[in-house]
């Protein structure tokens, strides 16, 4: 009888030893995932701010290159009609561009719930 409990004391510490060293692993493994996710998030945050600083100077490339355009036009036609065409120019340019990422959102909305 007593061999019998010595068995079980020693099976009991075994199992709580089992799940002790699960619940280390699992803890070390989560470790593990939050810093690979940690590190995906600064490689995309660089990333991210790298794009908004590329769009910032893009943006002051473009408004550099219709005060060029006004400039040129003004030569010809006046400062104001040299504004209106290249506003009217841009915004056409907007427009058409507007219509065609509606009609991109339609066709994929379309093969979205045909599926």
């Amino acid at each position: 009888m007593a061999e019998n409990t010595n068995d079980e004391d020693g099976i009991g510490t075994l199992v709580s030893r089992l799940v002790e060293d699960a619940k280390a692993f699992v803890r070390a493994e989560i470790a593990v995932y939050r810093a690979q996710a940690l590190k995906l998030v600064a490689d995309y945050r660089t990333a991210a701010i790298l794009c908004v600083v590329a769009l910032i100077l893009a943006h002051a490339a473009i408004i550099a290159l219709l005060v060029g355009v006004i400039m040129s036009i003004a030569e010809a036609l006046g400062p104001v009609w040299a504004t209106v065409i290249t506003v009217g120019g841009t915004f056409a340019i907007v427009g058409l561009l507007v219509l065609i990422a509606l009609s991109m959102v339609r066709t994929a909305g379309r093969k979205g719930t045909s599926q």
